[in-house]
């Protein structure tokens, strides 16, 4: 198998990951919820650092925009910033144990929901509390889970 035809294994789980960030929820767990898109784009930027990039985290975010109906370019710089700052820690945070990476992932993803938040309430387009970032709380407990499984899928399709 070539090198460009494993390549659906990181389309598909970035599909799933849109997928899931289209999930209605409960307005309770509305707060909750974790930036899915967020963390599987950070694995595979750590992962497969030569494949998904920056233009990978902008292209994604533009989808994002167009899912979930917000003003284009929006959730594209918030996903370049997340792609941008992986890249530049991929290889110390890949030698952290799980509980560090988490860490890492958290305080990402929460600079992540600022920004969202702050162009949220700024452009008027929805308006959101503070509670809005306890995603990153969701973000940094579900990625331990998150790793593990993109991990296995990643080997299993083998890419390298």
């Amino acid at each position: 198998m070539t090198r460009f035809s494993r390549s659906w294994v990181i389309a598909l789980s970035i599909v799933v990951a849109l997928m899931l960030s289209a999930i209605p929820m409960p307005t309770w767990a509305v707060s909750w919820k974790p930036p899915w898109v967020a963390l599987v784009l950070i694995y595979w930027s750590m992962a497969l650092p030569m494949r998904v990039g920056v233009m990978t985290g902008w292209i994604v975010g533009f989808l994002m925009d167009v899912l979930q109906g917000a003003i284009l370019g929006q959730h594209a710089l918030g996903m370049a910033m997340v792609s941008y700052v992986a890249l530049i820690y991929h290889q110390r945070v890949r030698v952290f144990p799980l509980r560090q990476q988490a860490m890492f992932v958290g305080l990402l993803s929460f600079a992540y929901l600022l920004v969202m938040l702050a162009l949220y309430n700024l452009t008027g387009s929805l308006a959101y509390g503070w509670d809005y970032l306890l995603g990153a709380v969701s973000a940094a407990l579900l990625w331990p889970w998150v790793y593990i499984m993109l991990r296995d899928l990643r080997r299993r399709a083998g890419l390298q």
